[in-house]
């Protein structure tokens, strides 16, 4: 698997949509495990998951969803490539 970065860095302090991402990296830099939310463009909570401390997941959605779960998640927008 080859990673493409898409933009920078940035976390999720307030809900956003990740530079209307369709593949966000997550990156928990907590100690703890902390739980991410994915919310439709119109606020409806789509899913949770809890990512474990200082773990790294992928997430999957539409453009116009919203992740948040606080600043101890790094987030940036990426694409897989060969």
């Amino acid at each position: 698997m080859i990673l493409k970065l898409q933009g920078s860095e940035g976390d999720l302090t307030s809900a956003t949509n990740v530079g209307r991402a369709h593949l966000v990296r997550v990156y928990n830099s907590s100690n703890a495990a902390v739980v991410l939310t994915q919310k439709a463009a119109g606020g409806a909570t789509l899913g949770t998951v809890s990512i474990k401390s200082y773990d790294c997941e992928f997430i999957q959605k539409s453009s116009t969803d919203t992740l948040e779960g606080g600043a101890a998640f790094k987030v940036v927008k990426v694409a897989f490539t060969n």
